[in-house]
């Protein structure tokens, strides 16, 4: 995925998100049910508000929070990574974490308007609200930062890795996808106010399935695969690592909350998640996998024959043996007064110079692609002179820019009017048509059709010339052409339009 479109998916569903708890917000509205805040003020003896302390303070801070998310998410971090203007995107930085305090500190006032009447001294309270307000502010940041960066991280290590086929670069960039996924997680979790337990269940047991993950991928089922072993044998031994995995699991849950059943809670979901959903991911993804590596090294082998046959044909008819053999034919051919016999093999030793020199290249001026053109044209009139119920008309202009296009898509469109549009034995006629203006090339072929006798060992063969163009259009001037084909019993039209 190009970064511009992880954009837009990102834009959309960050706005989703908001418009589904601004929705969620209006309906509690309507119907009237009581949030947590209503019981803390019932016990403290003041009236409540669905409207004013817990409406308002939550829209003010779902807005601040996704406003905050757009700036740091697509504005100041990105500027930041780039070191464009550094000290004004620092300073926008520090200054949206003090708008977001004061707003959730403001709107805290509202909200936990019971926490005033616990302190013997309304300054005291305020003070309370106002910190706790910078605090989750303070933690926004951090968070919505954290995941910039880790996006940034991946999407470099995507960048490096199509550079080299290093494993241990595929490696890094599945660590970064997996640790992207319990950050995302841990987002949601801590934007929801969820309690540390939860939070501390979420990273222990995302992170021992990255690990578990990583070594099935790249360390254990090479081995499995090269030993033939079915997925029976990969499941059970991968249940006895996860059995291990759960030691420094629970231990780690102990020492970092000092509570035992939180320990075996973490261990109830451990278990499941791995044998579960990791397990089965792991195979799949290594499944995958191969079979692609496969693929890739299967075309890479083919590749490879066709470039060394090719070769081999080259080194067999050697380009500079044809040309000199070509020349003295047409020294010949001129000595013996042929001039049409002289003509036809100059022209067709500058077709064969463009199709071994420049035919291989990703653009050509389109100067010497219309010269080609001309020269098979001309090739066909010496052909067809003799018949004089074949006419051949072409307007094409003379090309003095600089456009550049692909070599060999004008082509097919013209040997297709010559192999359909011409008849030995009836009226034919072919018209060929090519003018640029600025940087637009228009190109048009119109041309007879004639029906091949049952005889011909063409009638049954339908030529891929034109559908192989038409992909090459695609891929190459995607929103840039226009190809308009028409066809009737006896004549055959082709428009094409391109923007070089």
């Amino acid at each position: 995925m190009k970064q511009k479109d992880l954009q837009k998916v990102e834009f959309w569903i960050s706005t989703i998100l908001y418009s589904i708890a601004i929705i969620v917000l209006i309906s509690n509205t309507g119907d009237r049910r009581n949030p947590n805040e209503f019981y803390y003020f019932r016990e403290e003896n003041i009236s409540f508000s669905y409207f004013y302390n817990y409406f308002l303070p939550k829209l003010f801070q779902y807005s601040v929070i996704y406003f905050g998310f757009l700036s740091i998410n697509f504005l100041i971090i990105p500027a930041l990574i780039k070191k464009q203007q550094s000290s004004l995107n620092s300073l926008l930085l520090f200054g949206l974490f003090i708008m977001m305090g004061v707003v959730i500190s403001i709107t805290k006032t509202y909200s936990e308007a019971y926490i005033l009447v616990r302190y013997d001294d309304i300054q005291d309270a305020y003070n309370r609200i106002f910190f706790n307000g910078f605090s989750t502010s303070l933690w926004t940041i951090i968070a919505i930062s954290g995941y910039v960066l880790l996006k940034e991280f991946v999407i470099y290590l995507i960048a490096d890795h199509k550079k080299s086929d290093n494993i241990q670069d595929q490696i890094k960039i599945d660590i970064g996808f997996g640790l992207a996924f319990w950050f995302v997680g841990l987002l949601l979790w801590v934007t929801a106010s969820a309690p540390f337990q939860i939070v501390i269940l979420w990273t222990l047991v995302i992170l021992a399935a990255i690990a578990l993950t990583i070594y099935a991928i790249y360390f254990y089922l090479p081995h499995h695969y090269a030993n033939s072993k079915k997925f029976r044998n990969y499941f059970w031994q991968m249940v006895l690592i996860s059995i291990l995995a759960a030691i420094p699991v629970s231990l780690i849950t102990a020492l970092m909350t000092g509570e035992s059943e939180l320990a075996a809670i973490v261990l109830c979901f451990h278990f499941p998640t791995q044998i579960i959903i990791t397990l089965p991911l792991a195979w799949y993804l290594y499944k995958n996998r191969l079979a692609n590596s496969t693929q890739l090294f299967t075309l890479k082998t083919e590749l490879g024959k066709s470039d060394a046959s090719l070769s081999f044909l080259q080194s067999q008819i050697n380009p500079h043996f044809l040309f000199n053999a070509l020349n003295t034919l047409y020294g010949t051919a001129l000595q013996e007064n042929a001039e049409r016999t002289g003509e036809g093999i100059q022209k067709l030793g500058d077709m064969m110079r463009f199709m071994l020199h420049e035919n291989v290249q990703d653009k050509i001026s389109l100067t010497r692609d219309v010269d080609y053109l001309e020269n098979y044209i001309a090739l066909q009139k010496l052909r067809t002179s003799r018949s004089a119920d074949i006419v051949i008309d072409t307007q094409i202009d003379e090309q003095l820019n600089n456009l550049q296009i692909t070599p060999m898509l004008l082509i097919p469109f013209v040997e297709n009017a010559f192999k359909h549009g011409i008849s030995l034995q009836q009226s034919s006629h072919i018209k060929v048509t090519l003018q640029t203006k600025e940087n637009t090339l228009y190109f048009d072929v119109h041309n007879s059709i004639h029906i091949k006798p049952d005889n011909d060992p063409e009638k049954l063969k339908s030529g891929i010339g034109l559908a192989n163009v038409k992909q090459r259009l695609a891929l190459l001037y995607p929103n840039r052409h226009e190809l308009i084909i028409r066809e009737s019993a006896k004549e055959f039209f082709i428009h094409l339009t391109i923007q070089l």
